[in-house]
């Protein structure tokens, strides 16, 4: 074999070899960080008369958007996620919320489990969540807003959700009330928009999760609020 014939047959060789190297630690990187995430949303059977804390007239901050979703059901109850789910009996999380519902206090609202890679300094972006009843004159879930996963040297879930009810005087025919802004510059409340001689709203708000969480994984994690809340459990997928 000529020298330069063999010259460049030994850099082809180098190059495969680096590419090799390259594509495994990278792999073992992803490896590394891999998860099976899961997430459970309940609603706390209860009856809102019953709720000491009243948010109805709450000052609402606008949630961030959500490029992705975490689960979205429609008017027709069709459901959507942008993640690639696992089954539910494939779920730890699958075993603890039917202990809570076999208690007769909680109904399940959304289940999601999916593998995703984590690495250090991952800022997620926020998935939207729509759930619960369907409220007609709204036109909305009872129950929505945004799921974020973060990963600083833990990970971190942070859930900013709200749970809505219909007003029970509200006439059907009125339009889904959208927050607007008031004089001060802050979002109006519900009694803003009514003084102010917008129509009446016929959603209020019942109650929110608020909350930002450190996750360790293969523990459980509950995040609540009075009617709703959260299980959370991550599994480090090894090998």
């Amino acid at each position: 074999m000529r020298p330069s014939v063999l010259k460049l047959a030994n850099q082809l060789l180098l190059a495969a070899t680096m590419a090799v190297v390259a594509s495994g630690e990278a792999l073992a990187q992803t490896s590394d960080n891999a998860y099976r995430a899961e997430i459970v949303l309940l609603e706390r059977i209860v009856a809102p008369e019953n709720i000491e804390e009243q948010m109805a007239n709450r000052l609402l901050e606008p949630l961030p958007e959500a490029p992705r979703q975490l689960m979205v059901v429609d008017a027709g109850g069709n459901a959507g996620s942008s993640l690639r789910l696992v089954p539910k009996h494939e779920m730890t999380l699958s075993r603890a919320a039917d202990r809570l519902v076999n208690s007769g206090r909680y109904r399940v609202l959304m289940t999601a489990g999916w593998y995703q890679s984590f690495p250090p300094n991952y800022e997620g972006r926020p998935m939207q969540v729509a759930v619960g009843d369907w409220l007609g004159a709204a036109g909305m879930r009872e129950v929505e807003g945004t799921i974020t996963i973060d990963r600083q040297r833990y990970l971190h879930v942070k859930v900013e959700l709200n749970h809505w009810q219909a007003v029970a005087d509200a006439p059907a025919a009125q339009p889904a009330a959208q927050p607007t802004q008031a004089s001060s510059g802050q979002p109006a409340t519900i009694a803003d928009m009514a003084e102010g001689g917008e129509p009446q709203p016929d959603i209020e708000l019942l109650t929110w999760i608020r909350e930002t969480r450190r996750m360790r994984s293969e523990e459980i994690h509950f995040l609540d609020s009075p009617t709703i809340g959260v299980l959370v459990f991550f599994r480090k997928i090894e090998g």
